[in-house]
């Protein structure tokens, strides 16, 4: 056995892709060896800019002989079935064993060296890596993610003769590009990556990401600030980093008059340099960089160079700023009525009428506590920051820009919190408001024109949405019938859209909402820890929309049913569902049959101060206590079923106690569909 070493060496590979470029090489590698039969032990994979390694433990020497039986054709089958079979296994006719009717083939596989199969893995897996993007160059045939420059393999201190496109197989790989630019001679995966490393290359990217990390947080806290967590940023400099060495430098604090956020994704995005904060929170005029070298002066011109690129970006990011200031976002919001929202469902300014209609009606429904005209404003004003020189300079930024202006053009603070929070699930009653009219809104209006999501596709986000609406309701506490809202931002749609059918597909499209709901509910439960059946059985109930009031009686549910007198209260609910089932039972009004046993006696006791409590309990939503007074049926309903024979030959006995346990399933369906729960 030996370690098997694999350098796939170009120009550099852009960041964003090295992760799956590891995940592939590696099952590309494994497929080729278990295909072929050839053990391997662990398999490690490394990326830095310029390379991708694969380094495979305890590979076999060679690959075992074996002797395989293949199946033919019926010996009645006709010639040419035959001579298919002859050619496919390479015997003749006289080489073939027939059983009961069958021709079949044994054939002697030879055992084949690894070398062999590997040198074949390697050319495998450079035809068919699936890289999102490849070029071709030169006037080879080979694509590659860049220009693929050399191959290392070696099985222990062995070459693995292989070669590509006029790329041979050697032991040679070369160090850092400015460090150690020249060739280096390898021994193997046994001292490749310490003589890389001797070469200004790191080639562990967990070890690259590590040292920026620790290194970026220490060069801040050494000037006494904090670095802004960015676990996204780390991986990607590891990614453009052979030699990593974070740097702290400056910009002119006069450019922190620039929204933050801005300030923050002009660094991040455009130069890759990590924010700082200061000991209050606040943004600092400083921030790291990652240099891949080691320079002679400390990295002050490296710094210097990064701070007056930095400086060019800042500057062009403040001009929008203040362009931007000039212009009221009433006024920006009227151009809202030239960008396209969708084919189907008009404008972005059709869509605003839309959520400030709805947004205003939570409000003045009472589901939402607010002022309505503040809330109208900011649904107004929303969207406005969408034909900004900010937005269309950073997308990322919508909503944020907005909330920055309205309170810079000096709108109440309510409503430009409500801009800058519209797209998430804010708890302020302005922004709330607004944000689930819009989520609402955008679910309704892709539903009426028939646009959602199926399988796996979901273009709009609509599940995202959904689930979003979800959360804006549960946290804030909103008691609204969901089915009431859907059915509003239907009837908004619909009383914009020139299709005259619009309004007759309400009903059909509302009923679609509520499933569509209640599937992201069950989603969203579930992740929580809550049994997707304990909803279904709330929601079998029927007209049960008011989320808020289904999850309490979903979790005063799930409590009870997981304790012994629930668990026992199931099995018992069961069984007289069952035998009510398979007897057809119905009900009728006969209450005669002779005397009362005991435990029916008990049990119709049971269920007469039962109901009236359960009743009550419901009423004022106190779900706990609606479960207790169901626990109460628990000892007399398993005594019933211990001492009382239900299918009696006296028919009358039989009805009355048929009767018995459908009010006692139909007092217990009272709080939730029981036949709904599983176990």
């Amino acid at each position: 056995m030996a370690d098997f070493l694999l350098e796939l060496r170009s120009e550099e590979i852009p960041a964003r892709m090295q992760a799956n470029a590891r995940n592939e090489l590696a099952r590309l590698f494994a497929e080729c060896t278990e295909e072929a039969a050839l053990a391997t032990g662990p398999i490690d994979t490394y990326s830095t800019p310029r390379r991708l390694v694969l380094i495979a433990r305890d590979v076999a020497d060679a690959t075992a002989a074996k002797r395989e039986e293949i199946k033919g054709p019926r010996t009645s089958a006709p010639a040419q079935a035959l001579d298919g079979f002859l050619r496919k296994t390479g015997l003749t006719r006289e080489q073939l064993e027939e059983r009961d009717g069958v021709y079949f083939a044994i054939v002697e596989r030879k055992g084949r060296v690894a070398r062999e199969i590997l040198g074949e893995a390697v050319r495998r897996i450079v035809a068919d890596f699936p890289w999102p993007k490849s070029m071709r160059w030169g006037s080879g045939s080979l694509r590659w993610v860049r220009p693929l420059h050399g191959i290392v393999a070696m099985l222990g201190e062995e070459i693995v003769p292989v070669e590509v496109d006029g790329i041979a197989s050697d032991a040679t790989t070369v160090g850092h590009r400015f460090h150690h630019p020249g060739a280096i001679t390898v021994g193997g995966a046994s001292d490749y990556a310490e003589k890389l490393r001797a070469c200004h290359v790191i080639v562990d990217q967990e070890e690259r990401e590590r040292i920026i990390r620790e290194g970026a947080a220490a060069a801040a806290a050494k000037s006494g600030l904090t670095l802004l967590p960015d676990e996204g940023l780390v991986v990607e400099n590891a990614g453009l980093t052979e030699w990593p060495v974070p740097l702290l430098g400056e910009f002119d604090p006069e450019f922190l008059d620039v929204p933050r956020e801005v300030i923050v994704l002009t660094m991040r995005t455009n130069q890759k340099y990590f924010a700082c904060t200061n000991d209050e929170g606040l943004l600092a005029p400083a921030f790291v960089c990652v240099a891949n070298v080691a320079a002679k002066d400390g990295g002050a011109a490296i710094v210097e160079g990064n701070r007056r690129v930095l400086a060019a970006r800042l500057a062009d990011a403040r001009f929008f700023w203040e362009q931007d200031l000039k212009v009221p976002l009433e006024e920006q919001a009227k151009k809202l009525d030239g960008i396209v929202f969708h084919e189907k469902l008009g404008t972005v300014a059709d869509k605003v009428e839309r959520v400030t209609k709805l947004a205003r009606w939570l409000v003045e429904s009472g589901v939402i506590e607010a002022d309505a005209d503040q809330v109208e404003r900011a649904a107004r004003l929303a969207k406005a920051d969408l034909v900004t020189g900010m937005v269309g300079e950073f997308p990322e930024l919508q909503g944020v820009i907005g909330g920055y202006l309205a309170e810079a053009q000096g709108e109440p603070r309510a409503v430009a919190e409500a801009i800058r929070d519209h797209y998430g699930t804010p708890s302020e009653p302005v922004s709330a408001a607004v944000a689930l009219a819009d989520k609402i809104d955008s679910v309704s209006a892709f539903f009426s024109v028939g646009q959602k999501p199926t399988g796996s596709k979901d273009p709009f986000a609509l599940r995202r949405a959904a689930i979003a609406s979800i959360d804006i309701i549960l946290a804030n506490g909103l008691r609204l019938r969901l089915t009431e809202v859907l059915r509003g931002a239907l009837a908004n749609r619909a009383g914009q859209s020139k299709d005259s059918e619009a309004a007759h597909r309400l009903d059909r499209t509302a009923d679609e909402l509520i499933d569509f709901f209640a599937d992201r509910l069950k989603v969203q439960q579930r992740e929580a820890g809550v049994r997707h059946d304990l909803i279904d059985a709330v929601f079998s109930l029927g007209g049960e929309d008011d989320l808020v009031r289904l999850l309490a009686r979903v979790n005063a549910l799930q409590m009870f049913v997981e304790t012994g007198e629930g668990a026992d209260l199931l099995t018992a609910y069961k069984r007289a569902a069952n035998i009510l089932k398979k007897e057809k039972w119905e009900g009728t009004r006969s209450t005669g049959g002779g005397e009362l046993e005991p435990e029916e006696r008990a049990l119709i006791d049971s269920l007469e101060a039962s109901e009236p409590q359960a009743s009550a309990a419901l009423e004022r939503e106190d779900f706990t206590a609606a479960m207790a007074a169901l626990a109460s049926l628990r000892k007399p309903i398993d005594d019933f079923f211990d001492h009382v024979t239900v299918n009696d030959l006296d028919a009358q006995k039989r009805e009355r106690r048929l009767n018995l346990l459908m009010r006692f399933r139909d007092e217990v369906n009272r709080v939730a569909d029981f036949s709904k729960l599983e176990g």
